[in-house]
């Protein structure tokens, strides 16, 4: 039953990154972005399951955006370590660290040379992005759900 109910709430937090993802498809691709769902990096701190629902979900997600296999495998897997090494931080402030350095760092690699910009401009607008979401998006929700009868459904 643990193993089940493991999957359906990874299940569930990838689908809900990726239909955010999509949903918000202008602002959500490319080298000017701000992905909202990327406020869910910070789930591993409540739930180690979020760990594979964000991979999965950012697959999906970068499946549908149309940028190919550096998006799809790259930047799916940059959001599987991101999403490990933040649930091992010990608090949201410092999970915030991972998404946002690692998608500046690793996103802007591939991003740079697919649109044909400056890595270091890159970088600075994914890391920006990133920032908004995770910072200004991520850590309120994380607050609001320890906070919550949310908290229940949350299994570390």
């Amino acid at each position: 039953m643990k193993k089940i109910e493991f999957i359906i709430r990874a299940a569930v937090i990838g689908a809900v990154y990726a239909s955010l993802t999509y949903l918000l498809k202008p602002i959500s691709y490319g080298p000017i972005q701000v992905r909202v769902s990327e406020a869910l990096t910070l789930l591993p701190l409540l739930d180690s399951s979020s760990v594979l629902g964000l991979f999965a979900g950012c697959m999906i997600a970068n499946i549908l955006g149309g940028l190919g296999p550096w998006d799809i495998y790259a930047g799916s897997l940059i959001t599987l370590i991101a999403a490990y090494l933040t649930g091992k931080m010990p608090n949201e402030y410092l999970g915030a660290i991972w998404p946002i350095i690692l998608n500046a760092l690793g996103v802007s690699y591939y991003l740079s040379f697919l649109y044909n910009m400056p890595y270091w401009i890159t970088v600075f607008y994914i890391a920006a992005g990133e920032a908004i979401a995770v910072i200004f998006l991520g850590i309120p929700l994380i607050r609001f759900i320890k906070r919550s009868v949310l908290i229940k459904y949350f299994k570390k």
